[in-house]
Parts: C-alpha cells; structure tokens; sequence
C-alpha cells in the first residue's frame, strides 16, 4: 500500500479512535454515527452516495474527506473514469479553487490503484 494511503488510514483511525474515546462528547459521537448511517445503502446506492460525498468534499475543499471518499469509492468497485466525471462537476462547480485539491485527489486515487 502507498505510503500517502497507509499515512492518511493510520493518522484517521489514530484520532478517530481518541475522539470516541472521550466519553463525554455525546454530539460528536451522533455525528460520526449519522455520518455513517447516511452512506449506508437506501433509495441511492452506496457508489452514488460515494460519488456525492466525494463531490461536496471537493468543493468544500476538505482534502481528508475527498481522501476518505476516494478509497471508499475505490474499495466499491468505482472506476477511475466514474472518479474524473465526478471530479470535472466538482471543479465546474467549486471553480478554480478546487484544482490545489484535484491535484491531490489524483495523486491519492494513483496510490490506491498502486497498492492494489
């Protein structure tokens, strides 16, 4: 596996792990729990939520969750080309601003196929 993939999975899992830990912070624990459930199958499918998911990351400009939503569309079975038509609305829509984060997602979408 890329080092930028196992970088990013142990620093994740590392602080998700002490966040949940922390008892008394019921709202962020709900949060992390419909963050889940909302990517769960229903009337759309998991790869379309993914799709969305990676979208709004991209243009909120979050390079963690465009990360996160890269290898969770890559481990369902999305197509590099399925990744760029998602990535082109996501630049049409968040501007310019969004290719620093473009860049970024095909270097870590190059890692994930890399590892494979």
């Amino acid at each position: 596996m890329s080092d930028i993939v196992k970088e990013f999975n142990a620093y994740r899992t590392k602080m998700n792990d002490k966040i949940l830990a922390d008892g008394n912070n019921k709202i962020i624990k709900r949060i992390f729990n419909l963050d889940t459930n909302a990517y769960a199958e229903g009337a759309l499918d998991v790869k379309t939520k993914e799709l969305l998911g990676l979208v709004a990351s991209a243009v909120l400009r979050c390079d963690d969750c465009i990360k996160y939503h890269l290898e969770t569309s890559y481990k369902h079975g999305l197509t590099k080309a399925e990744i760029n038509e998602a990535l082109g609305i996501a630049t049409l829509v968040g501007g310019t601003i969004v290719v620093p984060h473009l860049r970024k997602a095909y270097e870590f979408w190059e890692a994930l196929e890399q590892q494979a």
